[in-house]
């Protein structure tokens, strides 16, 4: 009963307020302020203010919510854990079948042609001393400086 009386009261006051809004030539916001004041009414008008009165004094309904915040947690929970471990349990034993299926064996390991000859076990030849990449690069460089004046 109280309930109804405060929601009706903030409706009516919601609704001068929009008038007042309106009478300032503010008609966007007065529309906006208007149905914002006649939500509480119209929760009344429906029970839903008189439901929720009712659940907020009754310790089953609390007890129900207590019920339905540990369920959330067990399903947070082990999703968490699925989410670690890679998936359910027929991902991973489809994944490990897999695995099983593509494994070499440990003697295949060893090179079957014997030992190769890498290109980089001999030495690189060394360019002539006129000819060293560095000093290209300078004459570069004194080519253009010569260009500006420098």
């Amino acid at each position: 009963m109280i309930a109804e009386t405060v929601c009706s009261a903030v409706s009516a006051a919601g609704l001068g307020i929009a008038a007042v809004t309106a009478y300032r030539k503010r008609f966007l916001a007065a529309t906006r302020i208007a149905a914002y004041s006649l939500v509480p009414i119209g929760l009344v008008m429906t029970g839903v203010v008189g439901w929720l009165a009712d659940t907020a004094f009754s310790p089953t309904a609390w007890a129900g919510f207590g019920l339905l915040g540990c369920a959330w947690v067990l399903f947070a929970t082990t999703r968490g854990v699925e989410r670690r471990r890679g998936g359910t349990r027929k991902e991973r034993r489809e994944a490990a079948r897999a695995a099983q299926e593509d494994a070499v064996a440990p003697a295949s390991s060893a090179p079957s042609l014997g030992p190769a000859t890498r290109p980089a076990d001999r030495p690189a030849a060394r360019p002539a001393k006129g000819t060293s990449r560095g000093e290209d690069d300078f004459s570069d460089i004194e080519a253009i400086l010569k260009k500006h004046g420098i």
